[in-house]
């Protein structure tokens, strides 16, 4: 008999080992999805920010093929460093 009591106290104790196990790996399952949540947050701020950037990029662009000194070159290039500004606000808007 006391071979079937050792057979079902290893049975137990293997159960309770693949139960710490199990519950173990859920935990890191679950920081995993944060960590990937995480990831995915800062890829998509970093592509709105990369489009920003080329749309900022596209606007200087522009704005340095305008030359001379004319008051309406003047005005444009203001309108332009408005949309900048404007920009980057809603870039850090966006951020929080």
């Amino acid at each position: 008999m006391s071979s079937v009591a050792e057979q079902l106290n290893s049975v137990l104790h293997k159960t309770a080992r693949l139960i710490e196990l199990c519950n173990a790996l859920q935990e890191e399952n679950e920081l995993l999805k944060v960590e990937n949540q995480s990831i995915k947050a800062t890829l998509d701020a970093s592509k709105v920010k990369n489009t920003d950037l080329e749309e900022k990029l596209r606007v200087l662009k522009l704005a340095k093929s305008i030359e001379g000194t004319s008051e309406k070159t003047l005005d444009i290039k203001q309108k332009i460093n408005d949309f900048v500004r404007e920009i980057d606000k809603c870039v850090v808007l966006l951020k929080k």
